[in-house]
């Protein structure tokens, strides 16, 4: 048997470099590269391998270990799961910064591979630095954070263990079901011992990723439930695009007539002008969506995993005959709501689906109910959008502003705070991979990183993260990344001095505001003084990036086209009227109220909480 000797860093980064997948055909690099910071637990080890590597593990170099996962993820949502990259740290404050990271991956089903430092296999001082001492277990790292949010976790103590378990780990990073974090934690001393590996461990290896098709009883039972339904409503999740079946959806849609709701990861399923198209369901959804979801019979569920603001806390569906059919790849979340399970790839099992439906036509009284209600809505978009260019505008102008200028191909990306709900009513996508808004972990931090990785995934787009001043202050470093390698990521940075959302929903259950303005303190202790003298866009100009400011709607249109057509990296800043109001939620979201208190306020929030949470049901 041929063998070659390495050390394992040096083999786990030659092993990568010829891992690659397939589907429909179209083979990817599996790994494209590697983002990481290194310290005394990973730079002798992986930081000299992917220095030898040269072209074929391209490095990335990060300013924060949580970013650079952010990164990763949002390079592999853009890429549909296909591609990712490796994220390295070191042992101590930079493997822990990986967790939140992994979590959002691994909430998302996106994957991403992790390799930090770990403590030393070989013991020889005790404890060396950053070691966590746990007088029960001696195997135990701060790395074992990591396991709860990984789905597949190893420590490589030995050299040859790593050969199983980078199989293993490959294995998990291409399946749809299984697919999120990956760690292999690496102790420092095995990362730069040698090994004599066989040849074969570093052949090229194809993981192609499978369709699966749904039995022939799961689809009867489907079709039967769908000709026997009077007002049914399809719910697009994001597994519609991690399968590519937005074609399918739509064939689907149009031959039936079933109106098509969208998820917050599923949003662009279907281009926004669809006839079939009713925009966003739940808590941030559309007055039609929600109207249909209450009356709907039959909620055929695609690709989504029901989250509380889909079902808006299990109150959504409130047709006393209402039953549920899921088509999803992943048996958890098939069988949610009670439903007839159909297990299969959503690709292919829409296509079963609309080859067993020949002529099944719902009645055209639901259709036309549904579309005028979209036409409906379309005009309420249009009014709270569109503003007056003269005055400072409010956030709902501030999406349409970006509307106009955006490209049919662009991409905007957004993830926590009040946007994604305003974004989730009013975006209006035109291409499936437009609308990038992470909600599955909604993670402040997330939008400057995964632009760049979403950049990298696909340079032929312009992408713009849309950023508000509460996640803007938690992570703007990776600024300094886009900056360094030339990314033109554009970052449209919204002032308004505080958390907006959380502001709102603190009022709205009795916590008026508290602590979420950034204010100066008052003599009563309350954070209700000037607003602070932070000027955000002189920071983004500190970090490298060109800054332009806008003050009014037609200011920022101009400084969007402007940004748009630059191939620097660049920040629109502008400050928002917050006295402009924003739509109010179409149904409810479960946040418990304190149920006995002093202040009046709080105890009028808690007789609201209670009449709603008495219509919440279990659909069994």
């Amino acid at each position: 048997m041929t063998t070659r000797r390495l050390t394992v860093a040096q083999a786990l980064v030659r092993f990568l470099a010829n891992q690659h997948t397939e589907r429909d055909g179209e083979r990817q690099r599996l790994v494209e590269g590697c983002w990481g910071i290194f310290g005394h637990g990973n730079v002798a080890g992986i930081g000299q391998a992917l220095l030898e590597s040269g072209d074929d593990m391209p490095y990335l170099q990060g300013r924060n270990e949580q970013s650079m996962v952010h990164a990763a993820v949002g390079f592999a949502r853009q890429r549909n799961r296909m591609s990712t990259y490796a994220v390295t740290s070191s042992i101590g404050p930079g493997a822990t910064n990986l967790v939140t990271g992994a979590a959002l991956a691994t909430i998302n089903h996106l994957p991403v591979l992790l390799l930090p430092g770990d403590i030393f296999a070989t013991r020889p001082a005790d404890p060396v630095l950053q070691q966590l001492e746990v007088p029960h277990a001696r195997d135990v790292s701060v790395n074992d954070c990591l396991r709860p949010v990984s789905r597949y976790f190893d420590r490589i103590w030995r050299p040859e263990a790593l050969m199983p378990s980078a199989l293993e780990a490959m294995r998990v990073l291409t399946d749809p079901v299984e697919t999120g974090a990956v760690t292999l934690a690496l102790p420092q001393d095995v990362q730069a011992e040698a090994f004599d590996w066989p040849e074969e461990f570093f052949a090229e290896r194809v993981w192609r990723v499978h369709r699966p098709v749904a039995d022939p009883e799961s689809i009867s039972d489907a079709v039967e439930a769908i000709r026997g339904a009077r007002t049914p409503l399809i719910i697009a999740g994001g597994g519609v695009h991690h399968s590519g079946a937005e074609r399918e959806l739509a064939e689907l849609a149009e031959r039936t007539g079933i109106p098509v709701a969208e998820t917050q990861a599923g949003r662009g399923s279907l281009r926004h002008d669809h006839p079939c198209a009713m925009g966003s369901i739940g808590h941030t959804g559309t007055a039609v969506s929600d109207e249909l979801a209450r009356d709907a019979d039959l909620v055929i569920g695609v690709g989504t995993r029901y989250s509380d603001f889909t079902t808006a806390s299990r109150t959504l569906f409130a047709n006393p005959d209402v039953r549920f059919l899921n088509v999803n790849i992943a048996s958890i979340d098939a069988h949610k709501q009670a439903a007839t399970a159909v297990i299969g790839d959503a690709r292919t099992t829409l296509r079963q689906l609309s080859q067993a439906l020949p002529g099944h036509r719902v009645a055209e009284e639901h259709v036309e109910r549904a579309r005028a209600g979209a036409r409906r809505w379309a005009e309420v978009v249009d009014s709270v959008t569109r503003g007056d260019g003269a005055q400072r505008p409010g956030q709902a102008e501030v999406i349409g502003a970006l509307e106009e200028v955006l490209g049919e191909r662009d991409v905007v990306i957004n993830a926590a705070g009040s946007m994604p709900e305003d974004l989730n009513k009013l975006w209006r996508a035109e291409d499936p991979q437009q609308y990038h808004v992470e909600y599955g972990f909604s993670c402040m931090g997330y939008e400057i990183p995964a632009a760049i990785g979403a950049r990298l995934a696909d340079p032929s787009r312009e992408v713009f993260a849309l950023v508000g001043d509460g996640t803007y202050l938690m992570m703007p470093t990776e600024l300094v990344t886009a900056v360094q390698e030339g990314i033109n990521i554009t970052v449209v940075l919204v002032q308004n001095h505080g958390y907006a959302s959380i502001g709102g929903l603190s009022e709205k259950v009795g916590g008026e505001r508290f602590g979420t303005a950034y204010r100066y303190r008052t003599d009563e202790g309350t954070f209700t003084g000037d607003p602070l003298p932070v000027d955000l866009a002189a920071n983004a100009e500190s970090l490298g990036m060109r800054v332009l400011r806008a003050e009014t709607g037609d200011e920022l249109r101009r400084a969007l086209r402007e940004a748009r057509e630059d191939p620097r990296p660049t920040a629109v800043h502008v400050e928002t009227d917050p006295t402009k109001a924003q739509l109010p939620p179409e149904a409810w979201w479960d946040v418990p109220v304190a149920e006995v208190a002093t202040r009046e306020p709080t105890r009028e929030a808690r007789k609201r909480y209670e009449d709603q949470v008495a219509t919440r049901r279990h659909h069994l």
